[in-house]
């Protein structure tokens, strides 16, 4: 629950900001218990220029349930305020009455109740029902802009190396991209397609690795509305720590903050009335950004999946976040005058795939592209009793399940499955699909190992991501959540330093305590490690579901956090 201090403090971030649109009338919004597509994309248009962002679909060209966090602690300066903020709390906070698609749209209470009642979200097809509905009001002076993890999280993604969403995306018309996990392609395939492309992919925080120059363009202005308007491109700045270096070894990243203020400096100069950076930082990596270097007047934030109905102000600088897998698209009308945003209009429009019409165009191009798929996406492996989901800081279903998988299947005393954010759910009773697998766990190295390893070394592993999710500093958090941990429990202090946020290590199937010295047979997946060898994942997981057809998955009790304070 959040304080009473805390809730304050929140609202006067919120209360800060200048012109958002819904402030005073989110409550409004939420009210409506029916919704049509006209209360949905209803807008009193603004100034002269409009930008639609879209992030963090990981390749979901179909409306999804996608279930959003119960738990998303923040640190230090941001601990209790947006994104870190979930739940019964989200809703008071943004005055969204319980039972309402807002609700359910933004928030994990009672979701399985209102996903039953409010239908699955997203759909490329309604998305472009929502963009041409936009430039047909307002013309020319229209931005679309794709803020990166597009082309990848998908049966099909996989199969085609990225080309269905390249496809689509295309189909679109975004006006530029920077990307994250497209680089998981390899640097062959990544430029490949970036030669392709009709719409230019910025990251002005890549460079040769060799050479030390800039490896992307950095931005690219655009005249709308009589307005120049620079959007720099900020890839994912731990790229290759996260993932695997080897598939991209001539490319380096990191948030780069000088260049950043170099860029940001060179667009001025280059005419820019306003400078929009397109960026795959996280959250709140770029709110820490925002407040040291000068002149961004808006940051599309991505990476951390965060859908906030609000911007957040941070000095003379919005960030605006726009969730994930399809589930929503900002709008925001632009007042730029003199030289200068003198005025914005915001919303983040949730995308009820039963309310908005899907575009004729996206849906045939859509079926085309899945149509050489369909029989093994639809094919069946088995049935759950409970919701799969995977966000959550700590734990969720879903890798609950590929946890089990592992330890059955590959014989092993304790489980790791990465704490990755993409992924989609699925409800109680329906009937688990090779496309709901390959949602969760599709990716270009899938290898599942099976290795021995001490109890220090995991002691060591869970520490090393406690830090990268816990640190308070944001520059040194790389997003993603824990790692989920099967087979074994532990205890684990956010707000403690590094090295001492894991405690009561036990092994579950026998309660005996994790020795530092004794080694266990691991099974895990996702190693960035070249030489890993193993089944692909989705493999050990269909075993698995084959010989458990159905499937009941208890929430998972073997985490255990202590002196929470958000």
């Amino acid at each position: 629950m959040l304080s009473r201090r805390e809730m304050l403090m929140a609202g006067a971030a919120l209360s800060a900001i200048v012109g958002s649109g819904l402030a005073g009338k989110w409550s409004r919004v939420a009210a409506q218990q029916s919704l049509s597509e006209d209360d949905l994309l209803r807008f009193e248009p603004l100034g002269n220029v409009t930008i639609l962002h879209l992030t963090d679909i990981h390749a979901q060209l179909m409306p999804v349930y996608f279930r959003e966090p119960s738990v998303n602690l923040g640190v230090g300066d941001v601990a209790g305020l947006p994104p870190h903020v979930t739940g019964s709390d989200f809703l008071r906070l943004y005055d969204i009455k319980p039972g309402t698609p807002e609700a359910y749209a933004f928030t994990s209470e009672d979701f399985v109740a209102l996903a039953k009642g409010y239908g699955k979200m997203g759909g490329l097809d309604r998305i472009a029902t929502i963009v041409k509905r936009v430039r047909a009001e307002r013309g020319e002076d229209v931005l679309l802009l794709d803020g990166g993890d597009t082309w990848q999280g998908s049966y099909t993604s996989y199969q085609t190396k990225g080309q269905d969403m390249v496809d689509a995306m295309n189909a679109l018309a975004p006006d530029a991209m920077t990307g994250h996990w497209e680089f998981t392609y390899g640097t062959e395939r990544v430029q490949e397609i970036i030669e392709t492309l009709p719409f230019p992919f910025l990251g002005g925080n890549i460079f040769d690795a060799e050479w030390d120059e800039p490896a992307f363009d950095a931005y690219k202005m655009f005249e709308k509305g009589g307005a120049k308007i620079a959007v720099v491109g900020q890839a994912f700045p731990y790229t290759p720590i996260a993932n695997p270096r080897w598939m991209f070894p001539n490319w380096s990243f990191g948030i780069r903050e000088e260049q950043v203020a170099k860029n940001v400096a060179a667009a001025r100069a280059d005419g820019a009335d306003i400078v929009v950076l397109l960026s795959h930082n996280g959250f709140d990596v770029d709110q820490a950004l925002a407040s040291r270097v000068g002149g961004i007047d808006i940051i599309l934030t991505g990476h951390t999946h965060d859908a906030i109905p609000e911007p957040v102000l941070v000095g003379k600088t919005l960030l605006i976040a726009s969730g994930s897998h399809g589930k929503f698209i900002t709008r925001l009308d632009l007042d730029i005058r003199n030289g200068a945003l003198r005025g914005y209009r915001h919303r983040l429009i949730p995308v009820f795939s039963d309310i908005i019409t899907p575009d004729p165009e996206m849906s045939k191009a859509i079926s085309d592209i899945r149509a050489p798929y369909q029989a093994e996406l639809s094919r069946e492996l088995a049935t759950c009793d409970g919701l799969l989901y995977r966000r959550g800081n700590f734990n969720g279903t879903f890798d609950d399940l590929i946890c089990q998988a592992l330890l059955d299947v590959r014989e092993a005393d304790i489980a790791l499955s990465p704490g990755f954010r993409w992924g989609t759910s699925v409800l109680p009773g329906q009937k688990i699909t090779v496309e709901d697998l390959h949602n969760a766990c599709s990716m270009t190295y899938p290898n599942a190992y099976r290795n021995m390893m001490t109890g220090q070394m995991l002691k060591d592993i869970l520490e090393d991501v406690a830090d990268n999710l816990f640190n308070k500093d944001p520059y040194y958090q790389q997003g993603g959540d824990m790692v989920r941990v099967g087979g074994m429990g532990y205890s684990i202090d956010p707000e403690a330093a590094i090295g001492s946020r894991i405690s009561s290590m036990v092994l579950l199937k026998s309660g005996e305590p994790i020795e530092a010295s004794k080694e266990y047979v691991v099974a895990g997946w996702a190693s960035i490690n070249e030489s890993t060898q193993g089944p692909p994942i989705w493999d050990v997981v269909e075993q698995y579901l084959t010989q458990n057809p159905v499937v009941s998955v208890e929430e998972n009790q073997s985490v255990k956090i202590i002196n929470r304070k958000s």
